[in-house]
């Protein structure tokens, strides 16, 4: 008897070894996993930024090309007027100087931001410079995708500096399109306000309640639509806010200085 209860003892502190020993294996095998994703998860975010400073290089790049060519056109337009019309000559060379100084501006964040082209082919490289000015298009593509859009423009409307516009553009664009993605569809607002020093954009867009225990919708998923739209406000040193509405979906605020930190 006394060797039968010696033999099952032996047994359960070899069982009970053997489960500590599973248990420690399964945490560090967790603890593992979760360094993995993390680093997963890093690398990701680290990707989506070094692209998203490429597209907005490219972005200057195309930006400080045009501004080049004014000039060069420009001037060439004054030294064939310059002693006949000086008057016209003077207006030329007043546009050589706009198109030189927004082309130093822009050049300061294309320094700052040189990257190499995203690989692949790039299917908007012919297509127009996406600014505020085409905003109903984009609007008339997400409504037929689907998702009705209220637009919103107050303050005195005026032109801004071609970077910035893209800039405010490529916001919207890409709230817009994560509301279709991952809102209800039933409706999105996007609101463009003109203040004195500052052009501030905002989109709200319909979504499940967190109160109700639905699932809110996140921006880009994964999170790299706003890594990419925090990347772009940040070269105007401006500021973006986004995030879920108690409500029921989510919101993105973004303001841009319009004049220079």
């Amino acid at each position: 008897m006394w060797l039968l209860v010696a033999v099952l003892a032996v047994l359960a502190g070899l069982l009970a070894f053997a489960l500590v020993r599973a248990r420690r294996a399964h945490t560090r095998a967790l603890e593992e996993r979760g360094w993995l994703l993390e680093r997963e998860r890093e690398t990701a975010a680290r990707n989506a930024v070094d692209a998203e400073r490429a597209r907005i290089a490219h972005d200057l790049h195309d930006i400080v090309s045009h501004n080049v060519s004014v000039m060069v056109i420009q001037t060439g337009a004054a030294r064939q007027v310059l002693a006949a019309e000086p008057e016209q000559a003077e207006a030329a060379l007043l546009a050589v100087e706009a198109a030189g100084r927004d082309t130093m501006a822009e050049l300061r964040h294309l320094l700052g931001l040189l990257a190499p082209k995203a690989s692949g082919e790039d299917d908007e490289a012919l297509s127009p410079q996406p600014t505020l000015s085409r905003l109903s298009e984009l609007i008339d593509r997400i409504a037929f995708a689907g998702l009705p859009v209220e637009v919103r423009v107050s303050g005195d409307p005026r032109p801004l500096p071609t970077g910035l516009d893209v800039t405010a553009y490529r916001i919207i664009q890409e709230a817009l399109t994560n509301a279709l993605k991952h809102g209800d569809g039933v409706k999105a607002e996007v609101t463009v306000r003109y203040a004195p020093h500052a052009l501030r954009v905002e989109i709200l867009n319909s979504g499940p309640s967190i109160l109700t225990g639905g699932r809110p919708p996140a921006l880009g998923g994964d999170g790299r639509g706003l890594l990419g739209l925090k990347q772009r406000v940040a070269v105007y040193g401006g500021d973006l806010d986004a995030r879920r509405r108690l409500g029921g979906g989510f919101r993105v605020r973004a303001k841009l200085p319009l004049e220079r930190p």
